[in-house]
Order: structure tokens, then sequence, then C-alpha cells
């Protein structure tokens, strides 16, 4: 499946130097490449150090890995709900995503000059938080609009409508997002096909200096503080690190800069494993002599809807899933070794995908 995460903030937040430091990233070009398919969107591969593992034992003619959509969407001013400045155009890029990545400014800097003249992490965020709750304020207007004509007839299903569409507008209005909402699985179905931009997973990506990457500072804090209800993650990233290590072809050269800093891997990775968190996704894993390949899915998901990402036809003809956990396949080498050792498990379409599950499906169609 394919993830699209967007990258939004202030001007002058680092927003653009994150985004671009993913676009230079020499060192992980071999194996996970990042190529721009727009100016502003960029595909890179997922990094799991599973898939070398795999690799090792299994030496396959290919290895792909799974991959990410990162989409630089334009910077944003005050107005966008109203089409200022590149708003509409902002606003239409930030529907199509799956997850938001906020970067917010959580350093000082004289020579870099904040857009208002300060660094407030949390006044940053709400200048991009009304933005986006006018506009879902606007689709659930206009939703309201139509529905409570037919609620007045006494039509059940539309009054309920009404009332979790009230709800959210109580919500917005009070300046909070759609996603801090404590609303049922069945209040979520019926808001679902608004496609509310506030309701949609988010990271704040606290852009720190290269002094405040392990402790935070005192931006950090508050920025943890104010979004503590809202069901988000916070990640500490400093751009201009990944700036640097960006410019690195050479693995091992790589690897002592992040040694340098008491780093044990780049932000990037941090930010995709924070995606696939936020997302609720996993990884499993397809393995033979012509390719080791990884395989993003929901968790939660069955073995017949797993298939599904490989082809329709797969999920269509289900019939069984041979698994083999990857310790199991780590200590018999093979997939004979396991076969002769009884590690393969033979599941039928109730079977629920773990992450890291080794899966060959039988079908028929």
């Amino acid at each position: 499946m394919a993830l699209q995460c967007g990258i939004v903030g202030l001007p002058n937040v680092g927003k653009s130097t994150l985004f671009n430091a993913l676009a230079n990233n020499k060192a992980e070009a071999a194996n996970f490449p990042f190529c721009t398919i727009e100016p502003n969107v960029g595909v890179i591969s997922v990094p799991d150090p599973r898939l070398g593992e795999l690799e090792a034992l299994v030496n396959p003619q290919r290895v792909i890995p799974t991959s990410m959509e990162f989409v630089d969407i334009a910077g944003l001013v005050k107005g966008a709900s109203r089409g200022e400045g590149l708003g509409n155009k902002f606003l239409a890029n930030i529907r199509e995503v799956d997850a938001i990545a906020h970067v917010v400014r959580c350093f000082d800097d004289e020579n870099i000059v904040h857009v208002d003249g300060r660094v407030d992490p949390m006044a940053d965020k709400g200048v991009i938080d009304a933005e986006l709750q006018l506009k879902d304020l606007e689709s659930i207007e206009k939703r309201l609009q139509r529905v409570e004509k037919i609620a007045k007839s006494g039509d059940a299903d539309a009054k309920r409508e009404v009332a979790v569409l009230k709800m959210y507008t109580e919500a917005l209005e009070n300046g909070n997002n759609a996603r801090s909402v404590e609303a049922s699985e069945e209040d979520l179905e019926i808001i679902g096909h608004l496609n509310l931009l506030t309701i949609k997973p988010v990271i704040y990506v606290a852009n720190v200096d290269e002094e405040s990457i392990h402790t935070g500072n005192e931006f950090v804090d508050a920025l943890r503080e104010g979004v503590k209800d809202e069901n988000a993650l916070v990640i500490t990233v400093s751009a201009a690190i990944e700036s640097q290590i960006a410019e690195i072809e050479d693995k091992e050269e790589r690897d002592m800069f992040l040694e340098e800093y008491g780093l044990q891997e780049s932000g990037l990775s941090r930010l995709i494993r924070a995606a696939y968190e936020i997302l609720n996704l996993i990884t499993y894993f397809t393995a033979g002599v012509q390719e080791v390949r990884a395989w993003t899915i929901e968790r939660g998901w069955k073995a017949p809807q797993a298939a599904g990402v490989i082809h329709t036809d797969f999920e269509r003809g289900f019939i069984k899933a041979e698994v083999i956990k990857l310790g199991d396949y780590q200590e018999f080498k093979t997939e004979a070794g396991c076969r002769e050792n009884g590690k393969i498990s033979i599941e039928g379409k109730e079977y629920i995908v773990k992450d890291g599950d080794i899966m060959h499906f039988r079908f028929n169609v």
C-alpha cells in the first residue's frame, strides 16, 4: 500500500531543509533510494534491518523494500483557508495524505528570522491548526445544510449524522482539532466521507538545534505539553544535522558521524517509524530465490487481506498461508530447514498477520 506523509510547517521552521535532506540522502541511495517524482513529492524506501538479515539467508536475485512518499506541502500563510497564497493547493495536497508531519521550530537563531519575529511552537501550531479547522468547518457546514433537511422528515440515519456533525462543529469552533474528539467507530464512519483535514494522524517534528537533540529544550517541552490530549506523536529532529548526514556518501563515515552525535539512527528513520506507529502499520515479508520483499499492511489484517496487497487474485482465491517466524528462519537457515523442524505453520482465512511474518500464499482462481 502506498503511504503518503505530508510535511507541513510555517516558513523558516526547517520544513524545506528537512525535505531536501531526504531528497539528497546519498548515504542510503544504494539500498534505500529516494527519487523525486514531482518537485514536491519524493519516494523513499523504508529502512528495515530485517530485510538485510533475510537477504543474507536467502541470497535472492533482488531485494525490494516497502516505500513511503513524502510530500513537501507548499508553505502556509494566514488566510490559506480562504485561498490566500498557495492556500487552495496546500489544502488539496494535505487532503490526499495519510499522515501529517508538522515541522515546528524549536530552536532560537538570530540569523534565521521567524515569520512572526519570535519562537513560539504552540503559536506556530495554532496558525496552521486554525486554517485547517476553518476548512473543516466549511466542509461540515455544507454537509449539515443538506442533512438537516432530510432529518426534519424524521429520517433516523440523517438525525444521527446531524448529531455527529454538530459534535465535530462544537470541537472545531472551540479551536480543537477533529482528532481530539472522543468518537466511536460508528461516529468515525459517519464523518469519514468528509475526509477532514484535522482528523488525520499527526507527528509533530520538533526541529531543534544540535545541542538539544538528546535533551530537548523549553520549546519542545511546551510543544509536548500543548499536544498531550491530541493522540499525536512528538519526535525531535535537527534538520541541520540531517542536512549534514545527507551529504555523506560512505556508510562507515555516516555511522561515525552519527556516533559522534550519540545517535543510533537518522531522524528520517525515526520519522518513518513514527508514521508506521501512528498509522498502525506493520510489515510482513515474502522470501524466495528470485526476490526478498517487504509489504506494508495495517495491524490486525487477516491473511487474505495481506495476500491482496500482492495481487487481488491472491485474496480472491486464497486457500492458505504458510508462515515462518524470522527467528526460526535465522535458526534453521533455510525454508527446508524450517519445514523439517516443524517451524512452518499452515494458517487459514482467520489468521491475523504479525509484524515480521515471512509468508507464502496458496491460492486458486
